[in-house]
């Protein structure tokens, strides 16, 4: 058994962080489901809808929700999970993060999470502006 994935975030941007990730790895070794929140929709049908894809993706270890923007929609939906049994959310979604986790697949939960957050951190940088060398 593997943990399940969930992405929560506005609109389509857990689709296409998805899509490019699937294709940057070649494969998806985990079960991964993304809710999409339009911007105009129901809240309580959203969470309905969230609490049901954990359910399907949970096969014993537990679910991983990821989510977009700390605080805003997709995230309180994501935080709702959490009153279920083997959810951590993990707020901040960004490739990297998303990468990262799809990488270690037979990590449990607890280090999933932390993985993520891990990946996440260490994907944000200040580049330089091309007068500079990368050393």
């Amino acid at each position: 058994m593997t943990i399940g994935v969930l992405l929560v975030s506005h609109e389509s941007l857990g689709y296409t962080m998805l899509d490019i990730s699937v294709k940057t790895l070649s494969v998806c070794p985990l079960a991964t489901r993304v809710l999409s929140v339009p911007l105009d929709d129901d809240l309580d049908t959203l969470a309905k809808r969230a609490e049901k894809m954990v359910v399907e993706l949970d096969s014993g270890d537990g679910v991983l929700v990821l989510t977009d923007l700390c605080g805003a929609t997709p995230s309180n939906i994501a935080c709702q999970l959490v009153r279920l049994n083997h959810v951590m959310v993990v707020a901040g979604l960004n490739l990297s993060m998303l990468i990262r986790v799809l990488n270690y697949p037979e990590l449990s939960l607890v280090e999933m999470a932390e993985r993520a957050v891990d990946g996440g951190r260490q994907g944000v940088m200040l580049l330089p502006d091309g007068s500079e060398s990368l050393t």
